[in-house]
């Protein structure tokens, strides 16, 4: 039997072997465009770096890795400058005329990228619940090409069932192709590969990244047909990052597991402070019991995240106001770094949404939760809701 590495051991070492030329424990950063050939077209491994470089590739086995653990099957890591473009390669997968079913509470980028952008070019597009596996089965139709899920979704954090909508979807057509927004999970905490998904995509500049520090994106996928023509599409379209971000993001994932088991513990904690909290209204964090999707998080996360979103007693005014009173939690879009961040989607990183019928409630506060002391999380925000 072979022996296989646990994902604190893979996060470390996977793709990440001692540099050949001068045993260096850390992968080098390759700041170069070209690559002298011995011969014409006999090349060491690299030709340009638009195509491969050797720390982007080492970024991109590392988090092949991360997401294939739990699969017996090669599975292959692609690296982007952002998670925006990482969805837009995955969607030339796509031809006029097809379809995408999309979760109806899915990223304000992504659901600009699809409405504004590629809507534009014939491919359709329409939203469902995702936290009903019968909502996405209905919505399925002979054109439908690709399931887009975001699960924890963004803000509204809605948990879908991977399993079985890919059992309800590859039952109504083995050729759906359906892929995982797995940003706010990290391959910590969620596995959607080993759920069945073909793909997983991953804003790196949140969880994986880690640090605040750098912009990214992935797509893994576990066929070798789908790496091939996301790779060409890779090389042609050229949006792929820098070899500093794949530097800081392979450092990041270092302390991947460390950093999400702290993000998961501080948000449980904080998101029972705030459930019981008068001027609270609403909690939505999958960890609640009171959660929708409670269960379904239970059966396919190892925690329940960082993120948790809140809806005040006082509405929008209050919500401003307290967002604006924190001293710890940090006014700014973005999530997943190491402090606390806190923010209104409805105006702030959601608001190409609005006025759609995946508006998000004006009221609603998300919280990204960091992995400072949850006591002074904690004072931080009652001195905050305190000023309402």
């Amino acid at each position: 039997m072979t022996y296989k590495s646990h994902i604190e051991t893979l996060a470390i070492h996977a793709g990440q072997e001692p540099d050949s030329a001068t045993g260096a424990v850390i992968t080098p950063i390759y700041q170069t465009s070209t690559y002298i050939q011995s011969e014409v077209g006999v090349l060491k491994g690299f030709d340009y770096s638009r195509t491969a470089n050797p720390t982007r590739l080492a970024l991109e086995q590392c988090l092949a890795a991360l997401e294939g653990l739990e699969l017996d099957q090669p599975t292959y890591g692609l690296a982007f400058s952002s998670g925006m473009a990482a969805i837009d390669t995955l969607l030339r997968l796509i031809k006029p005329g097809e379809h995408v079913l999309v979760s109806n509470d899915v990223y304000g980028g992504t659901y600009r990228l699809f409405e504004r952008v590629l809507k534009e070019f014939g491919i359709l597009f329409s939203y469902v619940d995702i936290g009903d596996p019968n909502q996405v089965e209905k919505n399925l139709r002979e054109e439908t090409r690709l399931v887009w899920l975001e699960t924890p979704t963004n803000p509204l954090l809605k948990i879908a069932d991977i399993a079985e909508i890919l059992r309800r979807v590859k039952l109504f057509s083995p050729q759906i192709l359906v892929a995982v927004d797995n940003t706010f999970a990290s391959p910590y905490l969620q596995q959607p590969l080993a759920q069945g998904a073909d793909f997983v995509i991953h804003s790196t500049t949140k969880y994986i990244g880690g640090h605040s520090d750098v912009i990214g994106g992935a797509i893994i996928s576990k066929e070798a047909k789908h790496y091939e023509q996301l790779k060409f599409l890779q090389n042609s379209i050229g949006a792929v990052p820098g070899i500093m971000d794949c530097w800081l993001t392979l450092r990041g994932i270092k302390t991947l597991a460390l950093r999400m088991e702290r993000h998961s513990e501080n948000a449980a904690k904080v998101s029972k402070f705030l459930n019981e909290h008068p001027a609270v209204d609403h909690v939505i964090y999958p960890g609640l019991v009171n959660h929708a999707g409670h269960l379904v998080a239970k059966k396919q996360m190892k925690m329940f995240g960082g993120m948790v979103s809140i809806i005040l007693k006082g509405g929008e005014n209050a919500a401003r106001k307290m967002v604006e009173a924190t001293r710890i939690f940090s006014l700014a879009e973005s999530l997943g770094g190491v402090e606390s961040l806190i923010e209104i989607p409805a105006v702030m990183t959601h608001a190409s949404v609005a006025g759609s019928p995946l508006e998000v409630p004006a009221g609603l506060v998300r919280l990204s939760v960091g992995i400072e002391s949850v006591d002074d999380l904690i004072a931080d925000l009652d001195q905050a809701l305190s000023t309402l």
